[in-house]
């Protein structure tokens, strides 16, 4: 890796460039968090407001967003909200291009996404890799365009009983932007000072109006990003088939990506009773990363096809649709009624290139279509609320109303070639089956898989006295696979004064099983003793699976306490302080590889003479999540200028209450099995900062804004096997700096993130022995809460009508 520019050169030419263009620049600042925003997300009250919320939510404007170089929403919420955490993972497969995102410590799908307050699909994609969030099969944040929101609402609190599965660590709804007049077009282009990861996005938006009574906002979004490496010439011994000594063959870091989005949202009013509704969303997303080098003398190579080792990679195109469409009305009693549909799909393909499947010799091809996950997504929603008049200081919201939703899972096989075995020998032995690096899904793999649920809630709410607010939500869903549960929800808010409320919720959440953890399969062919025996990841109804234990998977039930304290003590001052309290139990996770000679001996023995073993997703841990989030912001007005501050914080810890012991029909085969080791307990416990906090400043007078955030990760930790391999990652600080001018409608930006070129840790590498032709290559780890690019510069020219 050559690193072009020394972090201090980096901070100072981005500084000496700064009067080249200046640029409006809007960071979290007081802004994001008015305090009479109206909120549509934990409430079904019409004019609630973010002062007013009796659970932790953080309202997130356009502005924020684009307060950094990013244009992936994903990354941007990261950096706004504390207890979010994005790593950027590397070398794993298609979660390279689908990473995934954790709010408050927990599993990536145990948050739930809305957009415009509907229910979006999730991604096709199960992640079996080594990153964080291993096992969940979350929603892929990176396919809503930033340029189409109006605002994000985190809703940090579990709130099952309103909104069904998923909720357990939260709500983000993404509300769209919907003017009938007005737009913005952008573009957006930097790198990196290692000379590389250079990028550019256009975004655009603009609003129309429909006839007399209706409206319609377009968006769109698309751009390319180059790979970056950090890679380093492999330390190892050099052998016949390592890695050429003091050469750089491995690539690490970011994949190649070029992206596309086109999104509208509009509404008509067909009466002055009745109004019609929609949205609609495609994105394309194109991604490229990289597998493990295979050196030139390497068993698996064919020299005459790559005389000096290969590369291979793997080439995913992610294509997302979401429509919804509903009407609005309202009764002559006063209930207002909201009838909706809503499509959402992610098809997932994996093309393998520059590879070969070994077992088919010099004719090997060195492209292959490996086969694609599929997810369908439909909703229908009946919501009524209506205001009662009991007597109190105000009306209590009256809210009812049914869900159905329906979704199929499915699995398209690869080419034949891109799994077969062709029979090749390698010294007389049988070569390995299948393209290099992602073998393709087989036909015996394949299949689409199906279930629907249906679900009814209720729930009152309402301000009791001028102090007090209360409420409380009831909801139950019964579903066509695994059966039904019944969840419930209690929050209360009250106001000492004008300066200090306490609130506090009580629920209990779930989530449900996902139609990728029960169904998804794959397998790959190894030879033991110069037979073929197949490694499966077992759908929990593979035959040989349940032999070994998989049982049908149950819903992930949770239990949430918080208490918050919410301060208003001076003009422009707002503080939150939210303590929270989570235990799941029965929590999905994928087991280790059950390969054991007494497991392939067992399996071939008793009906399954060409397994040797695999693993399956299980129920087997009860976690205890405990916290604190902290967010304030401050706006304070100078003599000629204005000074706005936003500050976060959060601590989260996870332990680890229970580790389901082996099941009996698995004891008796090998009583010495391990399902879970140290390093995917680890990833639950210490895998994730245990804290996080920002502070962020900007400084505006007339059309010039300097911004700076300060961002402190906390340190993490990757468990080994091999406990002497344990290594924990110390705390990091990261600065921001933008610097802004506006006039008239134009608006030039000049910015850079990690300004002073901050790393995470280093790997340590205790001796190359224990590892593979990889020694030294991977210096830094893909866990790494903010990524190991290094300073990234940017520039960004808009206009505004």
């Amino acid at each position: 890796m050559t690193r072009k520019l020394s972090p201090l050169a980096f901070a100072v030419a981005l500084v000496l460039a700064a009067p080249a263009a200046l640029a409006q620049e809007t960071s979290p600042s007081s802004d994001a968090q008015t305090l009479d925003t109206l909120i549509v997300t934990g409430t079904r009250v019409a004019d609630r407001t973010v002062a007013e919320s009796t659970a932790p939510i953080d309202i997130i404007t356009p502005e924020v967003l684009e307060s950094t170089g990013t244009v992936e929403l994903a990354t941007a919420l990261s950096r706004a909200v504390p207890s979010l955490n994005f790593p950027r993972a590397a070398i794993n497969d298609g979660t390279d291009a689908m990473r995934p995102a954790q709010l408050r410590g927990l599993a990536p799908d145990h948050t739930l996404v809305l957009v415009n307050g509907k229910r979006y699909h999730p991604g096709a994609l199960v992640n079996v890799n080594g990153s964080q969030g291993r096992s969940s099969s979350p929603v892929d944040l990176n396919s809503i365009p930033i340029s189409a929101i109006e605002r994000v609402e985190v809703l940090r609190d579990g709130a099952s009983a309103q909104y069904g599965s998923d909720a357990i660590a939260g709500v983000i709804n993404i509300v769209l932007k919907g003017a009938d007049s007005g737009g913005s077009v952008s573009v957006t282009g930097g790198g990196y000072s290692a000379g590389d990861g250079r990028q550019y996005q256009a975004l655009a938006d603009a609003g129309f109006k429909l006839g007399e009574s209706g409206k319609v906002h377009f968006a769109a979004q698309a751009g390319h990003q180059d790979q970056t490496d950090r890679a380093r010439p492999f330390l190892g011994t050099v052998t016949a088939t390592s890695a050429p000594g003091g050469k750089v063959v491995q690539r690490y870091g970011d994949p190649e990506v070029d992206n596309a989005s086109f999104l509208y949202n509009g509404e008509v009013d067909v009466t002055d009773y009745l109004t019609f509704y929609s949205y609609g969303l495609h994105t394309k997303r194109e991604t490229l990363s990289n597998g493990f080098f295979r050196p030139a003398g390497d068993s698996r190579n064919i020299p005459s096809i790559y005389p000096d080792g290969f590369l291979p990679q793997i080439f995913n195109t992610s294509t997302d649709v979401s429509v919804s469409s509903g009407i609005k009305t309202f009764t002559a009693g006063g209930t207002n009624i909201d009838i909706s549909y809503t499509y959402g799909s992610n098809e997932l393909e994996f093309d393998i290139k520059n590879t070969l499947n070994r077992s088919l010799g010099p004719t090997s091809p060195t492209a292959f279509y490996a086969g694609s996950l599929e997810l369908k997504q439909h909703v229908l929603n009946f919501d009524f609320n209506k205001q009662l008049d009991w007597g109190l200081a105000y009306p209590v919201t009256l809210s009812y109303g049914a869900e159905w939703r329906g979704e199929k899972f499915t699995i398209g096989a690869g080419e034949p070639g891109s799994y077969i075995n062709g029979g090749v020998l390698i010294a007389g032995a049988p070569a390995p089956s299948g393209a290099q690096v992602f073998p393709g899904f087989r036909p015996s793999d394949s299949g689409s898989f199906d279930r629907n649920n249906i679900s009814f809630y209720a729930g009152l709410e309402g301000d009791l006295t001028e102090k007090l607010s209360a409420g409380i939500a009831v909801r139950y869903e019964d579903y066509s696979d695994f059966g039904d549960t019944t969840t419930g929800k209690l929050t209360g808010r009250y106001a000492f004064n004008d300066a200090v409320a306490l609130r506090a919720t009580a629920s209990t959440g779930f989530h449900a099983p996902s139609l990728q953890q029960q169904y998804y399969q794959t397998t790959s062919t190894n030879f033991i003793g110069g037979l073929p025996f197949d490694l499966v990841t077992f759908r929990v109804t593979n035959p040989a699976g349940i032999s070994l234990g998989a049982e049908p998977l149950k819903a992930e039930e949770s239990d949430n306490l918080s208490l918050g304290l919410v301060l208003t003590p001076i003009e422009n001052l707002y503080v939150t302080i939210d303590g929270y309290h989570i235990k799941v139990k029965d929590r999905i996770t994928l087991s280790e590889n059950l390969t054991s000679t007494a497991v392939r001996t067992w399996l071939n023995a008793n009906g399954f003479p060409d397994v040797a073993g695999g693993r399956y997703f299980t129920n087997a841990l009860d976690t205890t999540t405990k916290g604190v989030d902290v967010v304030g912001t401050y706006k304070w007005a100078l003599a000629s200028s204005t000074l706005d501050f936003t500050t976060g914080y959060n601590y989260n810890k996870t332990k680890i209450d229970r580790v389901a012991p082996n099941p009996a029909a698995l004891t008796a085969i090998d009583p010495t099995a391990l399902r879970f080791g140290r390093v995917e307990l680890g990833r639950f416990e210490v895998g994730a900062p245990r804290d996080k906090f920002f502070l962020n400043g900007i400084w505006t007078k007339g059309g010039f804004s300097v911004s700076t955030t300060a961002t402190r990760y906390g340190e993490f930790t990757i468990l080994n096997a091999n406990p002497v391999l344990d290594q924990t990652f110390g705390a990091k600080w990261l600065f921001d700096l933008a610097f802004s001018y506006k006039t008239g409608g134009w608006e030039f930006t000049v910015g850079g993130d990690n300004v002073l070129d901050e790393y995470p840790d280093e790997n340590i590498f205790i001796s190359p022995a224990l590892n593979t032709s990889t020694t030294g290559q991977l210096p830094y780890p893909s866990q790494s809460p903010f990524g190991f690019n290094g300073a990234y510069a940017y520039g960004r020219i808009s206009y505004t009508w």
